[in-house]
C-alpha cells in the first residue's frame, strides 16, 4: 500500500506542481514519466537480487532507499530536480509490489493464487484511494511537497515493521544471474505475456495517470479531481472480491475479456466527456478492468515459467510500468495543449488488440505439469 501511495500521489498534483515550480505542465508530466520509467526498468534487477539476497531483505533495503528519495522529492526546486528524485524513488519502490507477487507465488498453491492476488489488490486499492484524495487535498490546502514527505516517512517506518515477516523457502538457485534471463529469452509464451503487460501499462496506467489532470482541465479543483480519481480505489476494492469469486468458475480468458471491454468503454466515455460526474463512472470501469484483466495476466506471469518466477514477475511489472512511462512521455505534448480527447481515443484503439490477443493467448495456454 505504501508503494501505491507514493506512485499515485503525483497524478492529482500535476497542475499544482507545475504552478508551484512555475514550469510547463508537459515538464511535470515527463517528471512523472521518469518515476514510472525507473520503476519499470529496475524491476528485472530486483528480481535477480531477491533470488540472491532474499525477498524480505530486498524489500526492506529498497524501502529504505525509496523513503529517503521520496522525502528528497519534497525539496525539489525545478522540474529537472523533481524528475531525478522521483526517478530514484520509483526505481527503489519498484521492488515492492513484484516482490509481493513473488512471495504469493512461492507460498500459495496455483489453484488459490488468482484469488489471493485479487486480495492483494485491496491494498493497492486503499493506497490508490488515499493517494488520490490525499494528494489533491494536501496540494490544495497546504503544499504538494508535504505529500512526498508523508509517503517517504511511511516507507521508512515500514522498513522497521517488516523485520518480523518470515522469509519463504529459497527454491530458486541459479548458476549465474543470467541463467533465468536466458530461460525467459527462450520462452515465446513468456515474451508474449511481457508484451501484453507493456501495452496494458500504456492503456490502463496511462489513462489513470492523466485522468486527474483531464478532469481538472474542465474547471474542477485539484481536490475534486483527486477525489473523483479516488473512486478508482473503491472500485478496485469492490471488484477484487467479485473477481476473486468469479475466478473459481470462469476461465481467466473470460475475465480478461471482461477487463478489456471495460477498458475500451472507459476510454470511449472519456473521449466524449471529462466532467467530474462522467469521470466518476469511468473510474468504476477502470477499477473493473484492472482487477479482471490485470490480475489474470499477473497470475499468468507467476505460472508461465516457475523456475524463473522472480525474474518473470519482475520483468512483467517492469514491462507494465515501462509502457506507462513511455505513454506518458509520448502524450505529454497533447496534455500540455489540452488534447485529452485525442489521448483517450488513442488509448481506446490500443485496448482493442490488447484484449483480443490476451484472450486468444490465455485461452490456448495450458499450465506446465
Amino acid at each position: 500500500m505504501v508503494s501505491t501511495l507514493d506512485r499515485f500521489a503525483m497524478p492529482p498534483m500535476l497542475i499544482a506542481i507545475a504552478v508551484g515550480l512555475d514550469a510547463p505542465l508537459a515538464s511535470i508530466v515527463q517528471a512523472a514519466g521518469a518515476y514510472f520509467l525507473a520503476y519499470g526498468l529496475l524491476q528485472p534487477v530486483w528480481g535477480m537480487v531477491s533470488d540472491s539476497l532474499g525477498l524480505v531483505r530486498t524489500v526492506r533495503l529498497t524501502l529504505l532507499c525509496a523513503g529517503l528519495a521520496s522525502v528528497a522529492s519534497a525539496f525539489a526546486g525545478s522540474p529537472l530536480a523533481l524528475g531525478l528524485t522521483r526517478g530514484v524513488a520509483g526505481g527503489f519502490f519498484g521492488a515492492v509490489y513484484p516482490s509481493s507477487l513473488i512471495y504469493l507465488g512461492d507460498t500459495v498453491p496455483p489453484e488459490r493464487r488468482q484469488r489471493d492476488i485479487a486480495r492483494l489488490m485491496v491494498g493497492v486499492a486503499v493506497g490508490t484511494a488515499l493517494a488520490s484524495v490525499g494528494g489533491g487535498f494536501v496540494a490544495q490546502v497546504w503544499t504538494w511537497r508535504a505529500a512526498f514527505v508523508l509517503t517517504g516517512v511511511a516507507a521508512l517506518v515500514l522498513t522497521v515493521v517488516l523485520r518480523k515477516l518470515p522469509a519463504p523457502p529459497q527454491t530458486r538457485v541459479h548458476r549465474t544471474p543470467l541463467t533465468p534471463l536466458v530461460a525467459v529469452a527462450r520462452s515465446r509464451t513468456t515474451a508474449f505475456v511481457l508484451a501484453l503487460a507493456f501495452v496494458e501499462g500504456a492503456v490502463l496506467l496511462g489513462v489513470l495517470t492523466l485522468l486527474p489532470a483531464a478532469v481538472e482541465a474542465t474547471g474542477a479543483t485539484t481536490a475534486l479531481a483527486g477525489a473523483v480519481t479516488a473512486v478508482y480505489g473503491v472500485a478496485v476494492f469492490v471488484a477484487s472480491g467479485v473477481v476473486g469469486r468469479l475466478s473459481r468458475r470462469l476461465h481467466p480468458s473470460r475475465l480478461i475479456a471482461i477487463g478489456a471491454g471495460s477498458a475500451l468503454a472507459a476510454c470511449g466515455v472519456l473521449a466524449l466527456s471529462r466532467s467530474p460526474a462522467v469521470a466518476l463512472g469511468v473510474t468504476l470501469l477502470l477499477g473493473l478492468a484492472w482487477t479482471a484483466m490485470h490480475s489474470s495476466l499477473q497470475t499468468w506471469a507467476t505460472e508461465v515459467l516457475p523456475g524463473a518466477r522472480a525474474t518473470v514477475v519482475s520483468l512483467f511489472a517492469g514491462s507494465l510500468f515501462l509502457g506507462s512511462s513511455l505513454a506518458a512521455v509520448a502524450v505529454a505534448g497533447l496534455a500540455e495543449e489540452g488534447e485529452y480527447r485525442t489521448i483517450f481515443v488513442l488509448a481506446g484503439l490500443a485496448a482493442v488488440p490488447l484484449g483480443a490477443f490476451a484472450v486468444w493467448g490465455r485461452a490456448r495456454w495450458r499450465r506446465p505439469a
